[in-house]
């Protein structure tokens, strides 16, 4: 039976596939690179807010604590967000610039929230409780960087699932509460249901 491509068409053929599959090996190899980067999870981002806030002037100039405007956080899972009654009470008197805290009296006025943007904000999924880890003697900058210094609040971890599961591995030397899961003695720190509903 006679040769239906030449040669040099069978090694254009083989050459184009080779190539190919290199690039749709590096295309993949792109992707994980990528998504595993602080970029793809918004490390060093700021959100925008509702009006202009510095960490850097409350916490790092005033030397507020934490607590004052996250006053849930040691007793609940969650940290609470400000209110605008907690703003207000000082922007009221001092630095008292209308059209910038014009939406904290509207929140005030109308009884709702302040619409502040988390910049950490965890996926419904998981489970995490601000007090258990406060107890647990972690301080706030251990995952959120140090914010006292931040003139803008910007994500300062991934807080993706291997970070987090790289601190519990590190403590799991100091935690007594082991059980055994297929054979494999797991930390009651490492097991699934410790942070996923």
């Amino acid at each position: 039976m006679a040769q239906l491509f030449s040669a040099e068409a069978d090694r254009r053929l083989r050459l184009a596939l080779a190539l190919g599959a290199a690039a749709l090996l590096l295309a993949a190899m792109a992707g994980f690179a990528y998504f595993r980067s602080d970029r793809a999870w918004g490390v060093g981002a700021a959100a925008p807010q509702p009006i202009p806030f510095s960490h850097a002037v409350h916490a790092g100039g005033l030397g507020l604590d934490c607590r004052f405007c996250h006053a849930a956080v040691e007793r609940t899972a969650e940290a609470g967000m400000p209110t605008a009654e907690t703003c207000l009470g000082c922007h009221d008197r001092v630095w008292n610039v209308t059209a910038q805290f014009a939406p904290l009296r509207t929140a005030r006025e109308l009884d709702q929230p302040v619409a502040w943007a988390s910049v950490h904000r965890l996926p419904d999924h998981v489970r995490f409780d601000h007090a258990a880890h406060l107890t647990a003697g972690l301080g706030c900058a251990t995952c959120h960087g140090d914010v006292a210094a931040m003139p803008r609040t910007v994500k300062a971890e991934t807080l993706s699932m291997g970070w987090c599961l790289d601190c519990h591995r590190q403590t799991q030397t100091r935690d007594a509460g082991r059980f055994r899961h297929a054979g494999i003695e797991l930390s009651s720190l490492t097991r699934c249901s410790t942070c996923h509903r």
